[in-house]
């Protein structure tokens, strides 16, 4: 008798459709959100990733870690290639448009916003301030047949926990339009209510209908007490509220009249949709498990609030005008240092500071890349740069306003403390390394940064003798890493005692450390753009030169190519800088969207999906070159800069 395949075996030959992986390509997927939840469809109508009730809680829909995980699927019942895919323009509502051999179909999907709910009562998770509009906790999902007749398939299979406990389905009332899903201790309850007539088949639920030329039908998929859409009307005009939020947000942003500006504005629109409104954090990214290298072991969970990514996130809302989410987080922050807690370096969306990691073997993971991973153990590593990268991005906010909250000085003057008490100390580093700390150059230089904007601070907060203090060891810093942490080529390097490159030294220039015509950091930028790439991609360091901990290889991280953009402009290569950004543009996914890294040698994205880091050194890197081109220094725009100008 045959043995049954192992998971390990499953995850080694992940499921083959005519030679090719049946894993749509990562680029590919769309990304929605409600600023509470967010989810991925992908191109055949599918929604392959959702975690419910919050963005790191168990995935319900979990068909791309594993084909066989729960997905629910809206479009044609003989078609899974649409003829195209778009953002409604200024939102995250997606439209897909779909031919088939009898007629057209167009499918909208939104996660819903509308009115304040809370009006007689306070709200139990939100701990900001609220604002006019809130999320409904509905998935819904319109399809208006625009020609000819077209035959309608609907499959809707949530799997609890990961793809490991199936759902309960019961129908609610006489008809078949409310349908209700349950699983013990799951924690929540799901609600499908439509106008189609689904059918309760095995573990989900099923519906076809023939759509005529004129028809629109809808389907709505709610998780909370808040009831969804009961009728097309009410659909329809939900919809219409969503489309009228985003409107007014994207509004609110300064965008240049340039060719580029929709990747700003898509780079801002993903960044507003990775903050989790309740909180004020910000995800590194939308999913886990999305491998760094194509069946490698490299397959981490990023559904958190790394505080680095988050304030990193704010320079590049700021760039573009928008500073209200920077409040938002910056309360978050205080909330996580209530009580005298030290900073982590990362939380979940609420909060909570433990994040255990272990491995889901059930999953085959993506492609075959083995393991997946839930939790994240780097929360708690010690990571000297957080200190540096809130204190700047508070800087920013606060000299923008002339002012600093109140309740907000303790805490930041706490942080400076903890980087003048650790900045001698080796770390992990930002890239996060699992092997031995280290003394990296980039973890003192931010260290440095936590100082000098303290510094900055406390004169702003007319504490004239924290300032001195604070600059005098900033000064002191500064003057040890250019001893200790350029080589003979007059090089930063990744760590003391080392000649290895490392991408995160292109923040040098951006963060004001040494002026960017300083020959040291003109050769940096140079040797990095010359010797740390592939295929003129940027990589973050060469994984032979590191102890990362880990084995193989991994793709160029994006984020790092689009520094040295930035880095280019400032030491006056502008030209240069000029063609990477448009290759880098290139690089875009269909629709606008990137991942964590892109594979040198295909092109294709890597890594967790749509990534927070990325869109944000995007906004930075293209600002760099159109105010270039339009003769504006480069420090009186970039967040970056603005702390050091």
């Amino acid at each position: 008798m045959d043995k049954a395949p192992s998971d390990r075996d499953a995850a080694m030959h992940p499921p083959q459709i005519g030679g090719r992986t049946s894993f749509p390509p990562i680029a590919d997927y769309a990304f929605l959100s409600d600023c509470e939840v967010t989810c991925l469809v992908a191109p055949n109508g599918a929604i392959e990733w959702m975690c419910l009730p919050r963005p790191d809680s168990p995935s319900m829909f979990t068909t791309m870690l594993d084909r066989g995980a729960g997905s629910f699927r809206l479009g044609p019942y003989d078609e899974i290639v649409p003829a195209a895919r778009r953002y409604l323009p200024g939102s995250l509502m997606l439209e897909t448009t779909w031919q088939t051999r009898t007629g057209w179909l167009i499918v909208r999907d939104a996660l819903c916003m509308g009115p304040w709910h809370n009006v007689t009562e306070r709200s139990r998770t939100h701990r900001r301030s609220p604002t006019d509009f809130d999320a409904e906790h509905c998935l819904l999902r319109t399809v208006r047949c625009v020609s000819g007749t077209v035959d309608l398939s609907m499959t809707c299979e949530p799997v609890f926990d990961y793809g490991r406990r199936e759902a309960t389905w019961r129908y609610e009332g006489p008809g078949y339009g409310h349908v209700v899903a349950e699983c013990p201790d799951a924690g929540v309850t799901l609600r499908l209510t439509t106008d189609l007539r689904p059918g309760i088949e095995g573990r989900g639920l099923n519906a076809r209908t023939r759509m005529i030329e004129g028809e629109t039908r809808f389907v709505a998929f709610g998780w909370s007490a808040l009831p969804p859409p009961l009728t097309l009307d009410d659909a329809l005009e939900r919809m219409g509220h969503t489309s009228e939020y985003w409107r007014q947000w994207i509004t609110l942003g300064d965008f240049p009249d340039h060719p580029w500006r929709s990747y700003l504005q898509r780079s801002a629109l993903t960044l507003k949709g990775l903050t989790y409104a309740p909180t004020g954090a910000l995800l590194a990214a939308s999913t886990m498990g999305l491998p760094e290298t194509p069946r490698g072991e490299r397959n981490w969970d990023y559904r958190y609030a790394w505080v680095r990514d988050s304030t990193f996130a704010l320079w590049g809302l700021y760039t573009l005008g928008f500073d209200r989410e920077a409040d938002d987080f910056f309360y978050f922050i205080h909330d996580a240092c209530r009580d005298g807690h030290e900073l982590q370096v990362m939380y979940r969306v609420g909060g909570e500071r433990e994040i255990e990691e272990e491995a889901l073997p059930h999953l085959s993971g993506y492609e075959g890349a083995f393991p997946v991973r839930v939790g994240n153990a780097a929360y708690q590593q010690r990571q000297h740069d957080v200190w540096g990268a809130v204190l700047d991005s508070v800087y920013l906010h606060a000299r923008s306003r002339e002012q600093l909250p109140e309740s907000l000085w303790p805490v930041l003057k706490c942080q400076v403390e903890q980087a003048a008490e650790h900045w001698e100390e080796p770390d992990r580093g930002i890239w996060e390394v699992r092997g031995e700390p280290q003394h990296f150059v980039s973890s003192k230089v931010m260290c440095w940064v936590a100082l000098d904007r303290g510094a900055r601070l406390a004169r702003l907060y007319d504490e004239p003798e924290y300032a001195q203090k604070w600059q005098t060891l900033a000064e002191q810093i500064r003057a040890e890493v250019c001893a200790r942490g350029v080589d003979d080529r007059g090089v930063f390097v990744q760590r003391y005692g080392s000649t290895a490159l490392d991408a995160s030294l292109l923040l040098l220039p951006l963060m004001r450390f040494l002026p960017a015509d300083d020959p040291r950091i003109r050769a940096t930028v140079h040797a990095i753009a010359d010797e740390l790439t592939a295929d003129g991609l940027v990589l973050r360091y060469r994984v032979q030169e590191t102890d990362d901990g880990l084995e193989g290889e991994e793709g160029a991280f994006t984020i790092c190519s689009f520094w040295l953009v930035s880095a280019l402009v400032e030491i006056g290569e502008v030209e240069r800088a000029r063609k990477l950004c448009e290759r880098l543009l290139g690089y875009a996914s269909p629709l606008e969207l990137y991942a964590e890294e892109i594979d040198t040698n295909s092109g294709r994205h890597l890594g967790n999906f749509p990534q927070a880091f990325t869109h944000l050194a995007l906004i930075n890197a293209v600002m760099h070159v159109i105010r270039t081109d339009q003769s504006v220094e480069p420090g009186r725009f970039s967040p970056a800069n603005a702390a050091g100008a």
